[in-house]
């Protein structure tokens, strides 16, 4: 079975749930706020259908000129590739803020730059933060909706899922002992060296590497106190570093041990040789980010071009050229419009996938909430 496959059998069994450029001229076709010429408010249009059709979105969206993004490292599942083709292929400026901030920092931003035209105008998010923050987001159903498993979006188009992966352990073997458990970590070899990507409380790939963690020590999905009590050790051991893992201090030596998906640790082996990684077996942990459009950005149809962008054949493809399963992956295998050597070249995973529902999802935000800066600072 596939590793989408997989993902949509453990969701029936599971339940799982900076400044703008400056626009170009107007065009002719379109309203001076951004509607199309059929008079659309873009920023309530929920499909393509609602201006119209693509040609009418992609004038809308050019008329005005930018999109406003933000927390998208250039390494991170290929958006760096990502922006540069939307930007090449429609002519409209990317404006991305904050490359390395975490899920929290987008939310937190859009709240801080509303009304201003700095403001984000789309998201990626990790489940947590997504999914406590729905009333931000503008609904909208994308040209490739009915591809996407029901339980990868939300009904009325809220939020989708867009590209997931493994939590998994990189580590650079010329500094580092091999490891064969998570158990391995505690000891001397690996003093100053253990780091995640971001915080738990905030950023999604962090708060499942403490899942990950937590259903290696016994703990669960519904249950990740193990996964703190872990890290607690690994602190007072003096090996776990309060340092934000990034392809910068991988490869400058800072961070020789990574909590991390497995595309962004798989991406640093191409430029470190010596980087391994491993998807611990037995329980790994699968996830997949949240995209959806800010229901207060300045760039309404500029938004809603990109995520019909993303959620294309070429969008999906991008991602999975960056190491990430493309959550239309699937109905593209069958269609013949996968990049067949980019998908089987993904890392293979042993174990049934673990994926947080919802529920189980809020009770380990609270107790990361709760439990995480008193027990590792």
């Amino acid at each position: 079975m596939n590793v989408r496959s997989r993902f949509v059998s453990l969701v029936a069994v599971a339940s799982v749930a900076a400044l703008a450029a400056c626009s170009p001229p107007a065009d002719d076709n379109n309203s001076s706020d951004g509607s199309s010429s059929s008079g659309t408010d873009a920023s309530a249009a929920k499909s393509v259908d609602d201006f119209g059709g693509m040609d009418a979105l992609v004038k809308a969206a050019k008329k005005e000129g930018t999109l406003n993004v933000i927390a998208l490292p250039p390494d991170w599942a290929n958006y760096g590739t990502i922006i540069s083709a939307f930007q090449d292929k429609y002519d409209i400026k990317v404006q991305s803020d904050q490359p390395d901030a975490a899920s929290q920092d987008e939310i937190n931003s859009a709240k801080q730059l509303k009304g201003s035209d700095r403001a984000p105008d789309v998201f990626d998010l990790g489940q947590s933060v997504a999914l406590a923050n729905t009333e931000l987001f503008a609904p909208y159903k994308v040209s490739g909706w009915d591809d996407i498993p029901a339980d990868f979006k939300d009904p009325d188009g809220a939020w989708t899922n867009d590209y997931g992966g493994y939590m998994s352990v990189g580590y650079d073997s010329s500094k580092v002992p091999e490891i064969t458990s998570l158990d391995d970590l505690l000891g001397p070899d690996f003093k100053g060296k253990v780091a995640l990507n971001g915080d738990p409380t905030q950023a999604g790939a962090a708060f499942s590497g403490v899942v990950m963690v937590a259903l290696a020590q016994g703990g669960s999905a519904d249950d990740v106190a193990p996964g703190v009590n872990f890290f607690e050790k690994l602190k007072k051991a003096g090996n776990f570093i309060p340092v934000n893992a990034t392809p910068a201090t991988v490869e400058s030596g800072q961070t020789p041990v990574v909590f991390d998906w497995d595309y962004l640790n798989a991406a640093e082996t191409k430029k470190v040789p010596s980087w391994k990684v491993v998807v611990p077996a037995g329980k790994p942990v699968a996830g997949f980010y949240f995209q959806a459009i800010n229901k207060d950005g300045p760039h309404p149809a500029a938004a809603r071009l990109w995520e019909e962008y993303l959620y294309s054949d070429a969008g999906q493809n991008l991602w999975l050229a960056g190491g990430a399963r493309p959550v239309r992956a699937d109905a593209m295998v069958k269609a013949g419009t996968i990049d067949k050597a980019a998908y089987d070249a993904l890392p293979k995973v042993q174990g049934e996938p673990t994926v947080l529902t919802e529920a189980q999802a809020a009770k380990a935000t609270k107790y990361l909430s709760d439990n995480w800066a008193k027990a590792v600072g």
